[in-house]
């Protein structure tokens, strides 16, 4: 069947073996496990996925693929390795498919347009994937890597909301680079292939010590992060007066070695961290 990729659905198709097998192993799969695969396209990915033995849903929003798919591996439908679903990834409600907390992980060469989307999507819910494995603009990776004071190449990136709402919830890092040669229709810019391990919301786990808080609200955490990049040519403290006064702002910054000059993508996730609990006092 000759089919063609649809524009208005970012469909650019992964057509290297190689890379396919590299991202499958950057999701360290192991027999058994659950595996959400979003927008598979013509199945490239979804062959090797299923090779490793895992459980692999896959979730079509292209009526026409989903004919592809259905015929191509009509074997792992009837045995229930493989299960296909119709529908808008951002309307799919993965407890339907018994995908609940921490008990499956996504593998997938998204439609570049909704990154953004999915991160929210499935990091800020209930049904937290354990990893996820994504192919993605490598510009937009760089940027949610961004800022790594452990990495002398990575320790003076700018930071994002974004990249900060994304190691807020795990930890991110580039597996490898895939030049734009691999896609068919070849799209303009490079990607990259990054993952998101030790997925969780510990963070904003309200735990008591003796009467001492650890935990920091989800909520109180990003409008923190929020107005401190409301305004980009402003610094940082001057963007935080949105939330606390000047004299208080003074005093933490002091305390966590912040200059007051310090604009908002020059302060790393921890010390955002620390600013919001800081602050909730």
């Amino acid at each position: 069947m000759d089919y063609k990729a649809k524009k208005s659905l970012g469909q650019n198709f992964l057509k290297s073996k190689l890379i396919a097998k590299k991202i499958v192993s950057a999701g360290k799969l192991q027999k058994g496990d659950t595996v959400l695969e979003i927008g598979p396209g013509k199945g490239m990915l979804t062959e090797y996925l299923l090779e490793t033995g895992a459980k692999v849903v896959a979730v079509e929003k292209d009526d026409l693929l989903i004919g592809l798919l259905s015929e191509r591996f009509a074997k792992e439908l009837k045995s229930g390795q493989f299960g296909l679903i119709h529908k808008d990834i951002l309307e799919f409600d993965p407890t339907i498919y018994n995908l609940q907390h921490n008990n499956y992980s996504i593998i997938a060469n998204i439609p570049y347009y909704i990154t953004g989307a999915l991160f929210k999507k499935f990091l800020e819910s209930d049904y937290q994937p354990k990893s996820m494995v994504l192919l993605v603009q490598k510009e937009v990776a760089q940027r949610i890597v961004g800022h790594n004071p452990t990495s002398p190449r990575l320790r003076g990136a700018r930071e994002s909301i974004l990249s900060i709402s994304v190691k807020a919830y795990g930890t991110p890092k580039i597996a490898l680079k895939v030049q734009s040669r691999f896609f068919s229709p070849q799209p303009k810019v490079d990607s990259a292939v990054l993952t998101i391990e030790n997925i969780s919301k510990t963070l904003f786990t309200d735990t008591l010590t003796g009467a001492k808080h650890l935990g920091i609200s989800e909520k109180w955490f990003f409008e923190v992060v929020k107005a401190g990049f409301a305004h980009k040519r402003k610094v940082l403290i001057k963007n935080l007066e949105k939330v606390a006064k000047k004299e208080q702002l003074k005093e933490i910054f002091q305390q966590l070695g912040i200059s007051e000059k310090s604009r908002p993508e020059n302060i790393h996730t921890d010390q955002w961290i620390s600013l919001s609990k800081l602050l909730a006092r």
